[in-house]
């Protein structure tokens, strides 16, 4: 029985993203299952069909069913071992977890700030301090990763791994709002944004003609 991912907005969801890259980028064959998100109680009731949290993503394996990015990624690393989405090096996969955990629980200045939307021309904002600090600290995550681990490939850890997938959003928030950024972090969202599943998802986002205000910033 083939997986399925349910999914909101490819515009707006940066949830939504971190499990499909982790799916996509690693060619394990998914049914996607689009819902989209804040259209009423129909959409929603939908939702509620495929998990009882009522928010996406979901991920439906047979009579199992993930919700939550970060647990999805750990349920595909255990259900395909062969992917690496974690490194295999036991220190390394804690710092991979770690900086995930990291990017699941916070920066949220950086979010309210600077929400996820494909459809926004390409332009700077006034930054809080908070949302700047959030910023360094996202590059010094990066920064290091490369420099300690990323030597066999243009990734975090080498290959492409669950803690890209976790971080695949920020590099859409990064060039969406013109964020000022190091060459080397610069290399890496290069890198990123020239994975085919990458530009998969934004070409899609961009396609879609649904507006949500509530998303919608200056």
């Amino acid at each position: 029985m083939a997986l399925k991912l349910v999914i909101g907005n490819k515009n707006y969801s940066s949830w939504s993203m971190r499990p499909w890259m982790a799916l996509k980028a690693n060619n394990i064959a998914f049914e996607e299952v689009f819902i989209p998100l804040y259209t009423g109680d129909a959409d929603k009731k939908r939702i509620l069909s495929f998990t009882h949290s009522g928010k996406v993503p979901a991920l439906i394996d047979g009579d199992v069913t993930i919700w939550d990015s970060l647990a999805i990624i750990e349920y595909l690393a255990e259900r395909f071992p062969e992917t690496r989405l974690w490194p295999e090096d036991r220190a390394r996969r804690a710092h991979a977890r770690s900086i995930s955990a990291e990017m699941h629980s916070g920066f949220a200045a950086l979010r309210n700030e600077c929400g996820m939307n494909l459809h926004r021309p390409v332009r700077a904002i006034a930054l809080s301090a908070d949302a700047r600090a959030d910023i360094a600290r996202v590059q010094q995550i990066w920064i290091e990763c490369r420099e300690r681990y990323g030597k066999p490939g243009a990734f975090l850890f080498g290959a492409f791994g669950g803690a890209d997938a976790m971080f695949a959003p920020v590099v859409h928030r990064f060039r969406t709002y013109a964020i000022e950024v190091t060459p080397a972090v610069r290399h890496y969202m290069d890198a990123m944004m020239s994975l085919p599943a990458f530009q998969e998802w934004t070409s899609a986002g961009i396609a879609e003609t649904l507006v949500i205000e509530k998303f919608e910033t200056t």
